[in-house]
């Protein structure tokens, strides 16, 4: 069991809590993918910087520095739980797709998730 995200409290006062192993890690992939370096204090380092390229020139170029670093981020704070297969980001005027596919370590089950930003 893991703490929920985002965090919530639930009816009877307690903390929301994560029973699935599959959902809580795609919890952490989206917390890595929309927190920007800087943004958590006692961790300034982590988060992938995704939200800066919301608003960029959709070009080859930044679509291949977005790929990178996002995958760069999911190693550095997921490697342990997780193995990046891919990483597609696209761009398209104001809207920034990204589709990770991975596989979890402990149970080497393979997963793909999207996020729109």
């Amino acid at each position: 069991m893991q703490v929920a995200f985002p965090f919530r409290v639930t009816g009877s006062g307690h903390t929301a809590i994560q029973d699935q192993d599959e959902a809580h890690i795609r919890e952490l992939i989206e917390q890595v993918l929309f927190t920007s370096p800087g943004e958590r204090v006692n961790r300034p380092d982590f988060g992938s910087g995704l939200l800066g390229f919301v608003f960029e020139e959709a070009s080859a170029e930044t679509v291949a520095v977005c790929q990178s670093l996002v995958q760069g981020a999911l190693q550095q704070w997921l490697g342990d739980l997780i193995e990046v297969e891919t990483v597609e980001v696209t761009a398209e005027e104001a809207t920034l797709s990204v589709t990770v596919v991975y596989r979890i370590l402990r149970t080497r089950q393979r997963d793909i998730v999207k996020f729109t930003s």
